[in-house]
């Protein structure tokens, strides 16, 4: 073989073995790129939604608060749960996003969230509703309910956090 082909073909394998890695490299940046990209977006997804589960608690809180009182303000209680009710719809919203992002393991601890969510809940509604009503009968019983299901509720917001922490590979995530 005369020298110039064996350089020739040396320079053509050259080329093509530059060319293999390149496209090798240039995959495996682009999955960790796409990797990074999903786990920022799962991130906010999770984030939004704890933030709403948040608000929509401290405005639950807002309206036991005010059906407490020996004689409950109903102006005041209807204001508080128009509140609540708008901090349920953010917490819908943004609980769509958790859904659409996944895995499975993070949408199944934010049903365990909404289903804790709803039991609690359920008992304020009937509270508001005897509240409207004058009903004084399951006062106290209620209120033991409704703090008998706020562990379950926080055990699930918890569980959630793990979920999340574990999918996002982020052992910072402070779970309490």
């Amino acid at each position: 073989m005369d020298a110039g082909l064996t350089a020739l073909f040396g320079a053509a394998v050259g080329s093509l073995a530059t060319l293999g890695s390149a496209m090798v490299t240039g995959r495996a940046a682009a999955r960790s790129q796409f990797g990074q990209w999903r786990r920022q977006h799962r991130r906010d997804a999770y984030a939004n939604y704890l933030a709403a589960v948040y608000d929509r608690d401290v405005a639950l809180d807002a309206v036991r608060d005010a059906l407490g009182a020996d004689q409950p303000d109903l102006r005041e209680v209807d204001e508080k749960m128009e509140r609540f009710a708008a901090q349920v719809r953010g917490v819908h919203r943004a609980a769509e996003f958790v859904i659409l992002e996944g895995p499975a393991s993070v949408v199944e601890a934010l049903y365990r969230v909404v289903h804790s969510a709803d039991d609690l809940a359920e008992v304020i509604r009937r509270m508001a509703r005897d509240a409207r009503e004058g009903d004084t009968s399951r006062k106290v019983a209620d209120a033991a309910l409704a703090a008998e299901r706020d562990h379950p509720l926080h055990q699930a917001v918890k569980g959630l956090r793990t979920a999340a922490a574990d999918v996002l590979g982020d052992s910072r995530i402070r779970v309490y």
